[in-house]
């Protein structure tokens, strides 16, 4: 995949790599769900001849961790802007940056594939999906993972329902569907692949330490304030919100989804 990535508005708007906190964003994610995405990667039958493809790489947490797996393989890391990934932490990790909905893969390219928080930004999602499982090897799997943002006014906190119903509101107006996961074990099922799976992680906001929504939050702010979704005064009362150790909500679930294609075990003769 060489071609250069169209301009979208997560290479150039509110979730760039040069909106000033997108990095504190992604690293957020990383420290909440990596242990939970891993933990399910532990559970594949993973050799260390597999070729892998981490579709939305981001910094790299996920693509460096099937690096040390796979030592004998191959891991292509692919993303819109690729300025937090460094090639240089595993010989056999190759970077690439590419839009994916521009560009294509030869099917039977990879063993494992794996995208986080990504699919629900795409415009053609569901063709996306049918696309990423043809390059697939028999035998290889195909591991999604996307949020599901549960509806806004059933939270408790009547802060935390406006900045909610703010966030999803400015997500929508990019084009992203934040309760598309729903659809993915059935999707992966429709394309022909077996062995489907999921698991939920339930997301936090508050809990002291545990936060991952300061960064997000504080990252979505100026575009969240230009719209007048949000006022100042709304972003004051959340950081002292977050001090308060009685302040627990679940605003989201984390939907995993995997599946096989059928075949043999991939990379079987390597």
């Amino acid at each position: 995949m060489t071609q250069q990535p169209a301009t979208t508005p997560y290479n150039s708007g509110l979730l760039s790599n040069d909106a000033q906190r997108e990095r504190d964003r992604l690293e957020a994610i990383q420290r909440n769900v990596d242990g939970f995405t891993t933990g399910i990667l532990d559970g594949f039958p993973i050799e260390a001849s597999w070729n892998c493809l981490e579709l939305g790489a981001g910094t790299g947490s996920i693509a460096y961790w099937l690096a040390g797996r796979c030592p004998d393989g191959r891991v292509v890391a692919v993303d819109l802007d690729t300025r937090h990934l460094d090639a240089g932490r595993a010989a056999n990790l190759e970077i690439q940056e590419a839009d994916i909905t521009r560009g294509d893969y030869a099917p039977g390219s990879f063993d494992l594939i794996h995208a986080r928080y990504l699919f629900c930004h795409l415009q053609d999602r569901d063709d996306m999906i049918a696309r990423a499982a043809r390059w697939l090897s028999p035998g290889g799997r195909l591991f999604v993972e996307e949020p599901y943002h549960l509806p806004a006014d059933t939270s408790p906190f009547p802060l935390v329902q406006r900045i909610l119903d703010a966030y999803q509101r400015t997500y929508r107006k990019h084009g992203a569907d934040m309760t598309w996961a729903r659809a993915l074990p059935a999707l992966l099922a429709r394309n022909a692949l077996t062995e489907v799976a999921f698991a939920g992680n339930l997301g936090c906001m508050g809990g002291l330490d545990k936060d991952r929504w300061l960064p997000l939050l504080t990252q979505a702010a100026p575009a969240l304030l230009a719209d007048g979704l949000l006022t100042e005064a709304d972003l004051a009362e959340f950081a002292t919100l977050l001090k308060d150790p009685a302040f627990i909500d679940i605003p989201q679930v984390t939907i995993s989804a995997w599946g096989r294609r059928p075949g043999g075990e991939p990379n079987a003769s390597a």
